[in-house]
């Protein structure tokens, strides 16, 4: 064997030369296939039981983007999903209902529960995971009764708000981390504060 073919032989027993020779090889194996499925007549009858389905890729707007547990009853829980609103569980996840479709908007980006009266819970609204398909909000929700209904509550044009925070001792103060428009510069960026219940707004920090 000479040196120049010990060196070859070496070097495809990397793994990134591995994994080239066996997507070589596959395709091959592929081609050939479809050559003989071709060459061939196919009984149709073979494929009345078949029924076409979706194999992926998995549903692209059902990711969870935001949970909070109320802490004095963990079986009581709320999840926000990118596009599909929030969900309530009474039972600790075994049994969920949504709570969030009659508000405008599907996607949830934050969820915050205020602990010591937990019946209060504030939402921002568009997911704030930035990504080719981010499904983006209208703003700020409030429920003054566990879920049952919500108000809005401003920052409408933020369109993707992250993070959402009640101060722990007052829930009339809130901050909100937004991204405001994924693809281009954006005034509704940044961190906004209430001190009133989201009557009004201020941003404190901006770039």
């Amino acid at each position: 064997m000479t040196s120049n073919n010990a060196i070859f032989l070496n070097h495809i027993k990397t793994k990134p030369m591995q994994k080239i020779l066996q997507s070589t090889l596959t395709t091959i194996l592929l081609l050939l296939l479809s050559n003989v499925i071709t060459a061939q007549q196919i009984d149709m009858d073979l494929m009345k039981g078949i029924e076409p389905r979706n194999i992926g890729p998995a549903g692209m707007s059902g990711r969870i983007t935001a949970i909070d547990v109320v802490e004095s009853n963990t079986d009581i829980m709320y999840i926000g999903s990118a596009s599909g609103g929030i969900w309530k569980s009474k039972s600790g996840g075994i049994t969920w209902e949504p709570i969030f479709e009659d508000y405008g908007t599907a996607g949830i980006g934050a969820i915050d529960v205020y602990q010591k009266s937990p019946d209060i819970i504030w939402v921002g609204t568009g997911e704030g995971n930035p990504r080719n398909s981010a499904n983006a909000g209208a703003g700020v929700y409030r429920s003054l009764d566990g879920g049952h209904s919500f108000e809005f509550m401003g920052l409408e044009n933020t369109r993707n708000i992250h993070r959402i925070i009640i101060h722990p001792d007052d829930p009339n103060t809130v901050y909100v981390g937004a991204q405001g428009n994924a693809w281009a510069e954006s005034e509704d960026r940044g961190v906004f504060k209430t001190i009133d219940g989201g009557k009004t707004w201020s941003k404190i920090l901006y770039n």
